[in-house]
């Protein structure tokens, strides 16, 4: 007689369908794996209900949890919301939307001021952007090729000035022709849009403008800064428009890779190549602050931008081989971190601090946009065909272009964020920093000369 207790069939914890059935832990984990950028959805949802709570206690401060935080939420809802929509995903909407919206949001008073006012506070005393920008340009520069690393610099100066220079004839004969007058049109439009951004370009010229025409400073930049912010946000929407672009015909991108495959100008140094750890990944992290600080002291000595001064040593480390293949491993895995971890809270942050909507709708009349949108296209078209001749990939040489009618160094990692691109980010500050620096000196020369000439 057979034991009725052996009979029963057994329900062993590894069943199949078993673990299905149970929320926990399973169905939460498959809930914590859901994410909105790289939030998980749990914490997502904590967060916002902790920041309401904290905003109506007033407990919202510029410390470092807290913006995070905030900048993460915001940055990240933002960016998902234009990575979902149709057709814009394809052309950059999640880099423009973590932009632009909370520009808008704050304008619109529709952000608490205490956040406003704190995140402000955090950007301007922190200046987490330059950290950003120097842990991507030493982690993309440590890892070229240092053969390719030398062709890539000398080249990409020429599609650089014959598009700048293109861009100058086409946008000031645009404007002309739409009544805006040939002077205005290029003084007052089209070199704004390549000066470098805000704090490099339109701050910088309209000291210059107002010194030469005796004007108040404040209504000169007022004036300029408008083309500065329409520019970029034509460049975002044509970069996000050319990775569309590439991934329809191959063939004209190196999918972040300025030169074809046979100069190998693919990261010679991978995070997978060499088994790095948590200690190497904080030395490339601190190598980058370091040479960033190296800049700021060369900035004190020479005038040169920082962030170019950073670009160069950077370079003359990697071809001296001063920096171990660990570490620029290491480099590799600091730069993936804050290009997916601090991009989109990074442009939040921007939109919130820098970019005033006003003006930017300011510039939304007719004349204007078409002007700006002719100079920003023939910039980057011609680096297309240039680059081509001296084969680069047109796509990516174009996109380098684009950078220099961004908004600075902002603009430069909204424009290779649309564009998929952040690779190109050593390019960009050349097109930004040195393209924009040669713009202001040059337009200032001109006017002067053309102010003390009698017509």
């Amino acid at each position: 007689m057979s034991n009725p207790l052996a009979a029963a069939p057994a329900e062993t914890p590894g069943a199949v369908g078993a673990p299905a059935k149970r929320f926990w832990p399973q169905g939460w984990w498959r809930m914590v794996d859901i994410k909105i950028g790289i939030i998980p959805l749990p914490v997502y949802a904590i967060l916002v209900v902790l920041l309401a709570i904290l905003t109506q206690e007033g407990e919202i401060k510029p410390d470092a949890p807290t913006m995070i935080a905030v900048l993460v939420l915001g940055g990240f809802t933002c960016a998902e919301i234009g990575k979902r929509l149709p057709v814009l995903r394809s052309i950059g909407a999640g880099a423009i939307f973590a932009t632009f919206i909370p520009s808008a949001l704050v304008f619109y008073d529709l952000i608490p001021p205490q956040i406003v006012r704190a995140i402000v506070d955090f950007t301007k005393f922190t200046n987490f952007l330059y950290l950003y920008i120097a842990t991507i340009i030493v982690g993309s520069i440590l890892g070229m090729d240092r053969a390719v690393l030398i062709r890539g610099f000398l080249k990409i100066f020429v599609p650089l000035a014959a598009g700048s220079v293109a861009a100058g004839l086409v946008g000031t004969l645009v404007g002309t022709l739409l009544g805006l007058g040939a002077y205005n049109t290029f003084f007052f439009v089209v070199v704004p849009i390549m000066a470098g951004g805000v704090g490099e370009g339109a701050i910088p010229l309209s000291i210059g403008y107002a010194a030469i025409l005796g004007q108040g400073q404040g209504d000169v930049f007022a004036q300029v800064l408008p083309p500065v912010m329409l520019g970029s946000l034509t460049a975002i929407i044509l970069a996000g428009t050319l990775n569309a672009v590439g991934k329809r015909l191959p063939h004209l991108t190196g999918e972040g890779r300025l030169q074809p495959d046979r100069d190998n100008d693919v990261a010679a140094v991978k995070a997978e190549d060499i088994p790095v750890d948590a200690a190497t990944v904080g030395a490339a992290a601190l190598t980058a602050v370091t040479l960033y600080l190296l800049g700021v002291m060369m900035h004190h000595l020479t005038g040169l931008p920082a962030p170019v001064a950073m670009l160069f040593l950077a370079v003359m480390a990697k071809l001296a081989s001063a920096v171990s293949p660990r570490l620029q491993a290491g480099g590799f895995v600091a730069y993936k971190f804050v290009q997916i971890g601090m991009t989109y809270p990074l442009l939040f942050a921007v939109g919130v601090s820098l970019t005033p909507w006003d003006k930017l709708v300011a510039a939304f009349t007719i004349p204007n946009l078409i002007t700006i949108v002719a100079t920003v296209v023939t910039l980057m078209a011609v680096g297309f065909w240039v680059g081509r001749r001296l084969g680069l990939y047109p796509i990516e040489t174009a996109i380098v272009n684009a950078c220099h009618s961004g908004q600075g160094g902002t603009g430069d990692v909204a424009i290779l964020t649309a564009a998929n691109r952040m690779s190109l980010m050593p390019f960009a500050q050349i097109a930004t920093r040195i393209g924009g620096a040669l713009t202001v000196t040059g337009t200032l020369v001109v006017m002067r000369w053309l102010t003390a000439v009698p017509l």
